[in-house]
């Protein structure tokens, strides 16, 4: 874990971003988030998909957000795929959103030439 941390925070001194992602779907999640200098908190989707309807998946979700804000971390909620859970999300004041009720996947547009 102490040589992740350091490989982690060398790449962000050079402009590197890092997402803990599915929080909150595995018991180390919490070990990770306290040891691993991470900028964002993905919410696993599975807290997402039904939030507007399971009053103990709107609970984990704020608090999570809550964890995220008293550390510095955003907040990005998975699987966002309607207006209803797009709107809660905001509500609860989650920075990012990612889903079908988003945007559908498409193909990255590079302009590489070597």
């Amino acid at each position: 874990m102490s040589k992740a941390a350091q490989l982690i925070q060398e790449l962000r001194e050079l402009g590197c971003r890092f997402a803990l992602d599915d929080f909150g779907s595995g018991m180390s999640s919490f070990a990770y988030l306290k040891n691993l200098p991470v900028d964002y908190l993905k919410i696993d989707g599975g807290f997402i998909q039904n939030l507007t309807e399971d009053p103990i998946n709107l609970a984990i979700v704020e608090a999570i957000k809550q964890i995220g804000q008293v550390m510095g971390i955003q907040t990005i909620a998975e699987f966002v795929e309607n207006d209803a859970i797009l709107e809660q999300v905001t509500k609860l004041g989650v920075n990012y959103a990612q889903g079908y009720g988003i945007a559908k996947p498409r193909p990255l547009a590079l302009n590489f030439q070597p």
